[in-house]
């Protein structure tokens, strides 16, 4: 039997940059080095456009981080037919020469011919031995086999659930950036719309200032605020395009195909979501590969204890033997048969308590095992309750943060009328922009908390 055991975020009034990039990055770093060497670059770059569902299929069938725990998988299948082969009949062929450059010698007393009381030096067997055989080795009875035998298919699930939970992982993850990256496509389009207000704000400062209703500092102030914008637009195009780094080394494509993402994110999706779906421990993955772990610990203390019972294998052997002075396999009347077949019983009597120790060590370890699904399952209340706190929280902040922005944006429209009526001062609009700018990021950080929240329920409910 063969099995192995392997047992926040930052605030900011940007998401983008305090939350999705180093997210981003960081996946981008760890599969980095499970990459595989870049395909030839005359390969031609590939055009994918993917809804979430479609990107988490995409990374089903090449993450490396998947790949690589199917390939553990397939490992313990090969594992498996080694266990089985040692039910199975064992069968090797010998075949082997010797030249007795020296024969032996061997001493035999005087009595025989006649010398009593001297020992006579008589050199007995031929120059060249050879010989061919086979010889046939079968288990009949072992209970540690039979054991392993069992516990074949626990080790497979093992292996199979330890790949459902990378996939798992993986999904999370693709959930997490893809809705990032649409955040802040929300953002971009956000950007652009401020951008073209300021540029018909500078552009009606321009010509209040030609016609003496504004001075150059107005102009000056309102061509500021417009290179801010600008380079706001240049600074979360980078992340974005970063962003899409990682999910490319996430779903395991090449980095010189393009990628589009096809669905869409709004503030209805999101507030809509239900939050107190019936759980089950059972749902959960991890649980699901703790209970094929105990199962596989209860083989372990059944193995062992299989070791106070006596093992049986019976041997056969077929061989030829050829006794010549002069080397020759194929001189007549040279080669002798020899077959036997027997019963090899081994009983266990006293082994220093050493089969007693391993019996505890296995009956331990199942206890640890059992105390890891107790800490699991309050872990998995902790999950889920916590999820829905942060979740509750996050939708009522999304719900201030929406009426925030848009009574910013509505500050920002009157603000931007009464300047250009003569009514109001330019620190009045550079104010209200700020506000905008302000309220616009709130939102969209408390629309990012609100998606992984979301998503983190899910998972802590095993239905993501």
């Amino acid at each position: 039997m063969n099995r192995k055991f392997n047992k926040a975020q930052s605030r900011s009034r940007s998401p983008w940059r305090s939350i999705v990039l180093p997210a981003a990055l960081l996946l981008l770093a760890l599969n980095l080095r499970a990459q595989p060497p870049a395909a030839s670059s005359a390969q031609s770059p590939q055009v994918y456009e993917f809804s979430l569902a479609q990107a988490i299929d995409f990374a089903t069938k090449n993450s490396i981080l998947v790949k690589n725990a199917l390939l553990d998988y397939q490992i313990q299948q090969q594992s498996n037919r080694a266990t089985t082969s040692q039910a199975l009949p064992q069968v090797t062929g010998n075949l082997g020469v010797t030249d007795y450059i020296q024969i032996p010698t061997t001493l035999i007393p005087g009595e025989f011919i006649g010398q009593p009381g001297t020992e006579i030096p008589v050199k007995f067997g031929t120059k060249w031995n050879s010989t061919g055989g086979v010889t046939l080795t079968q288990v009949l009875f072992d209970g540690q086999v039979f054991v392993g035998l069992q516990a074949r298919q626990a080790s497979l699930d093992f292996y199979l659930k330890k790949k459902e939970i990378t996939e798992q992982l993986v999904r999370v993850n693709i959930n997490k950036i893809y809705y990032q990256l649409l955040i802040a496509r929300s953002q971009i389009d956000q950007i652009d719309a401020n951008i073209a207000n300021q540029e018909s704000l500078l552009h009606n400062s321009t010509e209040m200032f030609k016609n003496g209703f504004a001075e150059q500092l107005d102009v000056d102030k309102a061509t500021v605020q417009l290179s801010n914008l600008e380079s706001d637009k240049i600074a979360t195009e980078f992340n974005i395009a970063s962003g899409y780094l990682g999910l490319k080394v996430l779903l395991g494509m090449p980095i010189r195909d393009s990628l589009r993402l096809t669905d869409s994110l709004t503030y209805d999706m999101i507030r809509d979501a239900a939050i107190n779906d019936p759980y089950k421990y059972s749902d959960r993955r991890e649980y699901q590969l703790l209970q094929i772990n105990r199962q596989l610990n209860e083989y372990d203390v059944k193995r062992y204890k299989k070791e106070y019972i006596p093992t049986a294998k019976l041997n056969a052997n077929y061989s030829q033997n050829q006794y010549v002075n002069n080397f020759d396999l194929g001189q007549k009347n040279s080669w002798f048969p020899t077959t036997y077949i027997g019963i090899a019983v081994n009983i266990p009597i006293f082994d220093g308590f050493y089969k007693d120790a391993n019996v505890k060590q296995a009956k331990l370890r199942l206890q640890q095992t059992l105390n890891g699904v107790d800490s699991l399952k309050i872990r998995i209340d902790n999950d889920v309750k916590d999820a829905q706190l942060r979740f509750t929280a996050a939708l009522a902040s999304l719900d201030y943060q929406k009426k925030n922005m848009d009574l910013s944006e509505k500050v920002y429209a009157q603000t931007r009328k009464k300047y250009e009526s003569g009514l109001g001062s330019n620190q009045e609009i550079i104010t209200a922009l700020s506000d905008q700018k302000t309220a616009q990021a709130n939102y969209f950080n408390a629309l990012y908390n609100a998606v992984v929240a979301k998503i983190d329920y899910l998972n802590a409910i095993g239905k993501l």
